[in-house]
């Protein structure tokens, strides 16, 4: 499974003071927390700031890379922050995220072509967003021949189904679980992300929804996650669903994460 942090996000209140503030320490502790609890990725995301972004990201890049051995997601809707981002980033970057509304592809396109980047390909066109799995396997299948014809490889492919809202519509949940098991079907090679916690938006207890969401995720496929790797228990209970998924071979992880003592809370 392929975690991404998602706590270095300007929408969250403490992140958004502290790139106010220019508290650096805050934001290089929330990376390492995040590293130290298993993410592979730290998302940095500054998308409140308009007309402030890219000079954002490229801060908080810098700050998350002194201190993390590893890549940033850089999260925006726009290219040219994005592009700003990856001018100080030090290695292929995650890139969050392309799509097929033509305004977004055609600039973000140059950004990847080619490139060691991965990339989230978001199922989303000029028509809006998809309700069915299948109108989203739809966009996923030109996303991802549009990318390889781009000089991408599959494994560089991450295409998120889009995650939404059970408190607007009860078939959200399950259609983005078809959506998924579709894609990792069809698509050998590719692999699949989400932001997972809009699953959840507008209801109480959202951890309960979000943890049991994302198990059943992974029993059909899902191998990436934008998620908060501080919660201890999903982080273990990700690890038991692929040893259970039969993705762990000879329960090496689940093994490893008992003996690190992961399971005591």
């Amino acid at each position: 499974m392929i975690i991404v942090g998602e706590l270095i996000n300007a929408s969250r209140k403490p992140i958004q003071e502290a790139i106010k503030s220019g508290d650096a320490s805050y934001i290089q502790q929330v990376a390492k927390n995040e590293h130290e609890a298993g993410a592979n990725y730290i998302d940095v995301n500054a998308g409140v700031f308009v007309g402030q972004e890219a000079d954002y990201l490229k801060w908080m890049v810098k700050l998350v890379q002194e201190v993390v051995e590893g890549p940033c997601c850089i999260d925006s809707p726009d290219p040219r922050a994005i592009e700003a981002a990856l001018s100080v980033h030090k290695g292929p970057a995650m890139l969050n995220s392309i799509s097929l509304e033509k305004e977004r592809y055609d600039v973000f396109i140059p950004l990847v072509a080619g490139s060691d980047h991965k990339v989230v390909a978001l199922c989303m066109s000029d028509e809006g967003m998809p309700e069915s799995a299948e109108a989203r396997v739809k966009i996923a299948d030109e996303l991802i021949n549009r990318l390889v014809k781009k000089g991408l490889s599959l494994d560089q492919i991450y295409v998120d189904p889009l995650v939404q809202p059970l408190s607007t519509n009860d078939i959200y949940g399950v259609e983005f679980l078809k959506a998924i098991e579709m894609i990792m079907n069809n698509y050998p090679g590719v692999h699949t992300m989400c932001g997972l916690s809009n699953i959840s938006f507008g209801l109480p207890m959202r951890k309960f929804l979000n943890r049991t969401f994302g198990i059943m995720a992974i029993d059909r496929g899902l191998d990436g996650m934008i998620m908060n790797p501080l919660d201890k228990e999903f982080m273990v209970s990700i690890i038991a669903a692929e040893a259970l998924r039969g993705k762990d071979c000879y329960c090496s992880s689940y093994l490893q994460a008992y003996r690190d003592k992961l399971f005591e809370f």
